[in-house]
């Protein structure tokens, strides 16, 4: 299955004095991403699973390649790197007409809300998940 992108916009309140987006903006961009494809999968909360279980952002490494400034339509992808029984993680990048501006690497971990143990996935976000991951990323972890 290819990436999923969805299209930003970028809003005066997206940037900073010297009129580009400021750095923690591009990591919501992406989350919006990741929440709308779990949306397209079927998942309303996409945040809260079945079980009493969480999907919480593990760890991230961004790489900012050019900037994005006000009023510049932007393509935000996700797609999956890696899948595994407890977490996943996702390659997202941003682009503006083309040009990409930002890759990154988003760890997103299964928890127990009660106490943040990790968990397994449930079956059915596993399996939904699956049709995201990149077909050259290997099997499951």
């Amino acid at each position: 299955m290819p990436e999923y992108s969805l299209p930003v916009r970028v809003y005066i309140e997206d940037t900073d004095a010297g009129g580009i987006v400021y750095y923690v903006n591009y990591l919501k961009y992406m989350e919006r991403a990741r929440t709308e494809l779990m949306r397209t999968l079927g998942y309303d909360k996409p945040a809260l699973l079945d079980g009493g279980r969480l999907l919480v952002v593990h760890s991230a490494n961004t790489r900012y390649l050019a900037p994005a400034t006000l009023d510049d339509a932007l393509q935000v992808t996700a797609e999956i790197s890696k899948l595994a029984r407890t977490f996943v993680v996702f390659r997202q990048r941003i682009f503006r007409n083309g040009q990409q501006l930002t890759e990154a690497e988003i760890k997103v971990a299964c928890v127990l809300q009660e106490g943040m143990k990790p968990a397994a996935l449930p079956a059915d976000v596993h399996a939904k998940l699956k049709q995201y991951q990149h077909p050259q990323s290997g099997p499951d972890a």
